[in-house]
């Protein structure tokens, strides 16, 4: 039997990465992808790793992924939609423009891939659609609404789909992680630090910059090839669940939507008052 074979998006860095190796230690034939091929060469050089350039905002980079995957394998098993950003500031500070980008990338780029990979995987009547989510798309704190609110999306996109999909016998599951050691937090910080600041939200800004855990770093924070681990079980199982928290930190924060509002608001008026 020729080995399934898994699509994954964003695998420079991080969890992208740490994924593909983990499905390329357990058979698979990997369609390893990122914007710039040179920085996933190396994992071209392993048995079974195929690179391809791909931007998750580009149709045509999409359809040639997917026509490489069937041309050459002539199956898709599983889809990882992996690549994403965040980006932290107030609304006020935040742009349309880069409202409009956040959700580009991570929300309609998840849907480009699955829309494309979907009619393949139902005339096989089988296959598993794995989108990365996180924490912040349960709970949504200050300065992450763009970030969060992609996520949100994503969750409540994912979440129709399972409902569709399940008679074709395709799974869509929900990976959700707490906070990561990735170079994820560095570019959100890159993006903090080129914002232009009204100073109405200083307070904020002082909570950001003494805590990595708003970008993703952090005290608990686990490592990349622990989420890569949760999203190769999510592929491997027969009847995986829905949602799949990773760390204990994502668990403790998950259950904190479960908190009355009066609670939440009160410990965030706390921080904002400390600082101001």
């Amino acid at each position: 039997m020729r080995p399934e074979t898994v699509l994954i998006t964003g695998c420079s860095s991080g969890i992208g990465r740490a994924t593909a190796e983990a499905f390329l230690d357990d058979g698979w034939t990997v369609y390893a992808t990122a914007r710039d091929t040179d920085d996933i060469a190396d994992l071209g050089e392993r048995e079974d790793c195929r690179i391809n350039a791909l931007d998750v905002t580009d149709d045509s980079d999409v359809r040639n992924v997917v026509n490489r995957m069937l041309r050459q394998d002539d199956r898709i098993d599983c889809l990882v939609n992996n690549a994403g950003y965040a980006q932290f500031a107030p609304t006020e500070e935040l742009e349309t423009e880069e409202l409009e980008q956040q959700f580009e990338v991570n929300v309609y780029g998840p849907h480009r891939l699955t829309k494309a990979v979907l009619p393949h995987m139902r005339e096989a009547g089988e296959g598993t659609v794995v989108n990365l989510s996180s924490v912040a798309g349960r709970i949504s704190m200050p300065g992450g609404g763009a970030y969060s609110g992609s996520k949100f999306a994503l969750e409540a996109m994912t979440d129709a789909l399972r409902w569709e999909v399940e008679g074709h016998g395709i799974d869509a599951v929900l990976v959700e992680p707490g906070p990561v050691e990735t170079k994820f937090t560095e570019r959100a910080n890159e993006e903090a630090d080129g914002r232009e600041r009204t100073g109405a939200y200083d307070w904020f800004w002082s909570l950001f910059e003494d805590s990595d855990t708003l970008a993703g770093g952090g005290p608990g924070a686990i490592q990349p090839d622990v989420v890569a681990d949760c999203i190769l079980d999510a592929a491997n199982l027969t009847d995986p669940p829905a949602r799949m928290p990773v760390g204990t930190g994502a668990g403790l924060l998950v259950k904190a939507r479960f908190l009355p509002d009066s609670l939440v608001d009160a410990a965030i008026r706390f921080a904002r008052n400390r600082l101001a």
